[in-house]
């Protein structure tokens, strides 16, 4: 029963995402696209006809995807605000290490005693 599948690998999902004592954001990460992954492969194997029983399985999948886009969207902007933190912080120290990289030599001055 792929339904089911795709469903207990959503609750799966689901709960990764929650999960705040995985601290390594790479595991995670990887967890999370080894599950979508999955999901993918399971969504595309679901054929009609379904029974009343699916119909309600299915329904039920289609609330917990919701919530899994609500927690992906807020993971994705957890990794952007990261990104963001690290380029400043890379550009802050870059002005330590070279201060005098930015400076403009437009102005210049020629001597013209002889």
């Amino acid at each position: 029963m792929m339904l089911q599948d795709f469903h207990d690998v959503t609750i799966e999902l689901l709960t990764v995402l929650q999960d705040q004592t995985i601290v390594e954001r790479d595991e995670r990460i990887d967890r999370i696209m080894q599950l979508l992954d999955q999901r993918e492969e399971l969504l595309s194997q679901i054929q009609p006809p379904f029974s009343a029983e699916e119909l309600q399985l299915g329904r039920q999948s289609m609330r917990l995807n919701q919530q899994v886009d609500q927690l992906l969207l807020l993971q994705k902007q957890e990794i952007q605000r990261d990104i963001k933190e690290l380029n400043q912080k890379k550009k802050t120290s870059n002005k330590y290490t070279n201060p005098y990289e930015n400076l403009s030599t437009d102005g210049m001055f020629y001597d013209k005693k002889k």
